[in-house]
């Protein structure tokens, strides 16, 4: 289990480091997921300091939480909770399913466009309507079926995942709807 523990602005000592990775390692070897390592970032905003984890699962979903509190160890305690109890929900799920995936999860490579947004006010006409393209990068689709989807979408703490179905091999997503439920858009 590899840990990378950094702090945005923020000096982050030895004792922290330590504390961190024994306690999110107990956390984990609970669970037994066998994770392939950790991120754990922390930052500071205004007076509030914030601890961001994000662990890998070797089943290639990632879980990820994130904590708020005025001291900083208080954030991490406040963030590690969250993240037990969604590897909790999680390992109760794959038991409910009595499903176990017994390869890693594949991913499969698509362009990611950055949009630029309105700049101007409504007075300005735009010179075309093709939209600036701000930034490209190459993001992973992966390749799961619509319940490990809504699983990833809800350890990610994502508002919607694009993912390849396993059944059907087309594009699809899920999503997090207004009223709370989730979404499935397959074409």
């Amino acid at each position: 289990m590899r840990y990378q523990i950094t702090g945005k602005q923020i000096d982050v000592g030895e004792a922290l480091q330590t504390h961190v990775t024994n306690e999110l390692g107990s956390m984990l070897e609970k669970y037994s997921q066998r994770p392939t390592d950790a991120n754990v970032i922390f930052s500071k905003a205004g007076h509030e300091y914030v601890c961001e984890v994000i662990v890998h699962l070797s089943s290639g979903l990632n879980a990820a939480a994130k904590g708020h509190a005025s001291e900083i160890y208080a954030a991490f305690e406040s963030c590690t909770e969250k993240m037990d109890k969604q590897l909790r929900r999680y390992k109760r799920r794959l038991k409910d399913h009595h499903k176990d995936r017994t390869g890693p999860v594949e991913h499969f490579g698509a362009s990611s466009y950055i949009l630029a947004g309105e700049l101007d006010s409504a007075e300005t006409e735009p010179d075309s309507l093709q939209p600036m393209i701000v930034a490209e990068m190459e993001t992973k689709i992966p390749s799961l079926s619509v319940g490990e989807a809504v699983m990833q979408m809800e350890l990610a703490g994502a508002p919607v995942l694009v993912f390849r179905n396993e059944k059907k091999e087309s594009v699809n997503v899920v999503y997090r709807r207004d009223d709370g439920n989730i979404g499935w858009i397959d074409p």
